[in-house]
């Protein structure tokens, strides 16, 4: 495993992070975590070198409110001497502080579920405009001060999805240790973006990635002219490892966060890091990366990359499901194929979860960190399918 220095935290942090928002689960209910196998995956990634382990409140579970079953179910993985080996971050949920003391509260909530005495890396959750302005006023610096002099955190820092100028404000606010960003060869110019991912790094700031994959949909059945464009390089590489290490070829970056489900997945992701060295890609492949994403660009519809914060629906609209079919369709069909892709639609999705059960409530879109216009988009989806 290879290692990155993480900005003015003067940590050592490996270049695979193991992201718990996609553990394998039993059945469709995501607090059902598969733990067997899972826990077999973080220690196998630990015991392979990954030292950088994270969660998030809500994740694994119903409803962005409410404490999910990840942070729990990682206390169990990191038993038996694990908890030693690593550095764990997870993140105080922005959107449900409504006082200071909240933030306290959530704080002495997620040690007693991380069941541990400090946190590495606490981040303050997917900050946008509506939630910063609110965590201002309510103090957030000086609970940020208290919980690091209290030794309850290490490090403080934020998960950011919003607009670049934005960035740069919420940056330049207060003295960050890290960030943590979407960024893959899609999403170059997209939020942060690479402009943003450089700004952070000169001001000091350790910088790791989400979403290298964007959600799979770089690492599996990419499209057949996007797929050529990468053949045509020197070197034959699978799609998911194009895609990491485009990521890794940042020396800004210090860690990649995937959310890995299968220890296949896990395996793979292992072996390719072990050759991430920065500026390791030559101007032919970064080329090949280009013309791979070029032809993404024309395709992609939506940008949706599954991670869920918009559920749940209130009227039981699978959104990220509609989504990805619509963007599959764009992706991978076409005109000679509707039918057959309308065929799947219908039977893979159940009536209550369609589009056309959306009751234009809005509540979803207040939460999408890819601030996606989800109504108007779910009327396209109704139109193609239904």
């Amino acid at each position: 495993m290879l290692y990155r220095d993480f900005g003015k935290t003067n940590e050592k942090v490996s270049v695979l992070g193991f992201g718990c928002m996609r553990l394998p689960v039993i059945g469709n209910d995501p607090r059902d975590i598969d733990e067997e196998k899972a826990i077999n995956m973080i220690r196998y990634a630990i015991d392979n070198g990954v030292n950088f382990i994270d969660t998030a409140y809500p994740y694994h579970g119903l409803s962005l409110d409410q404490g999910g079953a990840s942070e729990p179910f990682l206390a169990k993985a990191l038993k038996d001497g694990y908890r030693e080996k690593v550095k764990i971050a997870t993140k105080l949920p922005s959107w449900a502080i409504e006082t200071r003391e909240d933030m306290d509260r959530y704080l002495n909530e997620q040690l007693k579920r991380l069941e541990t005495d400090c946190i590495d890396f606490y981040m303050v959750h997917g900050i946008n405009k509506t939630y910063w302005e609110n965590l201002k006023e309510l103090g957030f610096e000086e609970f940020l001060d208290e919980a690091i002099v209290d030794g309850k955190i290490k490090h403080a820092g934020f998960s950011f999805h919003h607009r670049l100028d934005f960035f740069k404000e919420v940056v330049d606010h207060y003295d960050w240790s890290f960030c943590l960003i979407q960024y893959n060869y899609l999403d170059e110019d997209y939020q942060a973006g690479k402009e943003g991912l450089k700004y952070a790094y000169k001001k000091g700031l350790g910088v790791a990635v989400m979403e290298p994959l964007r959600g799979g949909q770089l690492a599996e059945n990419i499209p057949k002219r996007a797929q050529d464009a990468l053949d045509q390089a020197d070197v034959e590489r699978s799609p998911a490892e194009w895609a990491l290490r485009w990521v890794w070829n940042h020396p800004e970056v210090s860690v990649v966060l995937s959310g890995m489900n299968t220890l296949d997945q896990l395996k793979e992701n292992l072996k390719i890091a072990e050759e991430a060295q920065p500026n390791s890609l030559t101007d032919t492949e970064l080329e090949s990366i280009d013309q791979a994403k070029s032809v993404f660009e024309e395709k992609l519809k939506i940008n949706c990359t599954g991670c869920g914060y918009c559920l749940p629906c209130p009227s039981g609209v699978n959104i990220p499901e509609n989504f990805a079919k619509y963007n599959d369709y764009f992706l991978f069909g076409g005109p000679e194929t509707k039918e057959e892709y309308q065929f799947h639609y219908m039977a893979l999705i159940m009536e209550n979860e369609r589009a056309s059960a959306c009751i234009e409530c809005g509540a979803c879109e207040k939460h999408c960190p890819q601030d996606i216009p989800i109504i108007q988009e779910m009327k396209k989806v109704k139109e193609l399918y239904e």
